[in-house]
């Protein structure tokens, strides 16, 4: 079974089985408190199941949500008693919303279009895909990258991609995402986090004198 954590926009915990029948899942909107239900999270969904694989969403998401996921699918894989020792698989966030979207409707031809996501600040994040290949992954043409609100409709419209919104990533399609890639022997993320900006910390221009 794969568990799928996703931290980018709320927080999501789920569980399927490979062929992407979901055992379980739980999610919590609450964009600023990833810390404090990821926990619960966990334990409600993957206590007691025998984890193979775990799949962590890489964003693009804020820096402090983000790498709360990250450390959480990573110390899952590593912990439990003796050590778990299983993979981390990285799946690009917008990946998995796009997966989504295509599998809102299988029988439909699906066009060229965008996940969207609320990145602050008034700027959106948006990937644009060509629909689904034959691994049934999503091919992503274009993105992450970072719109100005007043701009969003414009770029997209250049892109010839119509907009989706996406307030939510589900875990199951993260998980799916990764069983998906690991049937095909295929790495479909990166090894760091997609963070949408730089953290908002500046090393000062001159170290501060310690004092007693």
């Amino acid at each position: 079974m794969i568990l799928g954590i996703d931290t980018s926009l709320g927080t999501t915990v789920a569980v399927i089985e490979p062929d992407g029948v979901v055992v379980d899942q739980a999610d919590s909107a609450d964009p600023l408190a990833h810390a404090e239900v990821i926990g619960t999270l966990l334990q409600r969904v993957a206590g007691g199941r025998e984890i193979t694989q775990v799949a962590a969403g890489m964003g693009p998401g804020p820096f402090t949500g983000l790498r709360i996921g990250i450390a959480a699918a990573r110390a899952f894989a590593l912990g439990g008693d003796g050590g778990r020792g299983i993979p981390v698989v990285p799946v690009v966030s917008h990946d998995a919303a796009a997966l989504g979207v295509a599998l809102a409707d299988p029988f439909a031809e699906v066009p060229r279009f965008a996940v969207v996501t609320d990145a602050r600040r008034r700027e959106f994040a948006y990937s644009v895909y060509d629909g689904i290949d034959g691994d049934g992954l999503p091919v992503r043409a274009v993105g992450p990258a970072l719109a100005h609100r007043d701009e969003i409709d414009d770029v997209l419209a250049g892109l010839g991609a119509r907009r989706h919104d996406v307030h939510a990533v589900s875990g199951a399609m993260v998980a799916l995402a990764a069983a998906r890639a690991l049937a095909a022997a295929r790495r479909i993320g990166p090894d760091d986090a997609l963070y949408l900006r730089s953290p908002d910390v500046a090393v000062p221009a001159v170290p501060k004198r310690v004092v007693s």
